[in-house]
């Protein structure tokens, strides 16, 4: 999917309940809501603004304030693709436009503190969901996961009696998979791994498997896949529990694939994957993606649990051909 053909501007609701008062409330020690409702319609906006005036220049320099980890990283590659193909930019993009937005805010304690954004937009019926993160009071808000999905597959998220939604940690959970080990589970699912993790049937599981298994030896190529955990800093896993006792949770993953071409076969290669490309591609090209998956995680005692990805997102990263 084309992250590029989505990018945003900003109204919004929020859930979050302002603190007031003149006092100082230190981040790192007391349990407070992670943004004010103001301050996180402002981190919409901002973003807004930076990804569209991006877009429109394909200029990647443009997003480094507002976005970070592998939304960042994605969205950096895809616009330097672009430029290099496109340096006059794109005049004539229109604008992304966010409406029906609500925040969904944690109360949290020490950093990093994150909120999710869930908006309509004006490229098509699916939700939005963007992460915002920051490490540190003085920080900026950086977008480091998107979603992309239909209104009616989100799971209701747990709240508090002020509407805050419940944070839940990398690990130590009740849940099937701990969201600090979900990046490994999900490599490990798409190597086949004997020991991983089930994953529920749908196009990011089961279809995607097959579709590997039909592709890995043709007429014309063998095609060998790798895949890594992405789980460590601005990738680290963001985990909300839900109402029905589960858990929703944020993460990425790097998704390796290298094509082996017979000799003689004529080489066909898309502009933005030239743009990305180091070497030469005589009978080899390998390409690197980074994924970005929400899924639903189970309690480990439910009957037949069984993760479920409701949204991937994988953008290309970096190209080699030898």
């Amino acid at each position: 999917m084309n992250r590029r053909g989505f990018c945003l501007a900003a109204a919004a609701t929020a859930l979050a309940v302002p603190l007031t008062g003149c006092v100082t409330v230190h981040g790192e020690r007391a349990d407070i809501p992670a943004v004010r409702s103001d301050g996180a319609a402002q981190v919409l906006a901002r973003f807004a603004r930076a990804s569209n005036a991006a877009t429109r220049a394909y200029d990647e320099s443009l997003i480094d304030a507002t976005e970070s980890g592998a939304l960042g990283d994605t969205d950096r590659a895809g616009l330097r693709a672009k430029h290099a193909n496109h340096p006059e930019g794109n005049p004539e993009f229109t604008p992304l436009v966010f409406s029906d937005t609500r925040f969904l805010v944690p109360r949290q304690r020490g950093w990093p503190k994150f909120f999710v954004a869930d908006t309509a937009t004006n490229r098509g019926a699916d939700r939005w969901l963007l992460v915002f993160r920051r490490f540190a009071a003085g920080d900026p808000w950086k977008a480091s996961f998107l979603a992309v999905l239909p209104a009616d597959a989100l799971p209701a998220p747990a709240t508090d009696k002020d509407g805050h939604v419940l944070p839940l940690p990398l690990s130590g959970t009740d849940l099937l998979v701990q969201p600090g080990r979900l990046s490994a589970a999900y490599s490990s699912y798409l190597q086949q791994a004997a020991d991983a993790p089930p994953f529920a049937d749908g196009p990011s599981t089961s279809q995607q498997l097959a579709g590997r298994d039909k592709n890995r030896r043709t007429a014309n190529s063998v095609t060998q896949y790798a895949d890594q955990p992405a789980d460590g800093g601005d990738f680290t896993p963001v985990a909300l529990r839900t109402k029905d006792g589960g858990a929703l949770v944020f993460f990425a993953g790097r998704h390796q694939t290298r094509a082996t071409y017979r000799e003689g076969y004529r080489l066909t290669i898309d502009q933005d994957t030239q743009a990305l490309m180091t070497g030469t591609p005589r009978t080899s090209v390998t390409l690197s993606r980074l994924g970005q998956q929400a899924v639903t995680v189970p309690p480990a005692d439910a009957p037949g649990a069984k993760v479920t990805v409701l949204s991937r997102l994988a953008g290309l990263v970096a190209a080699t051909g030898a």
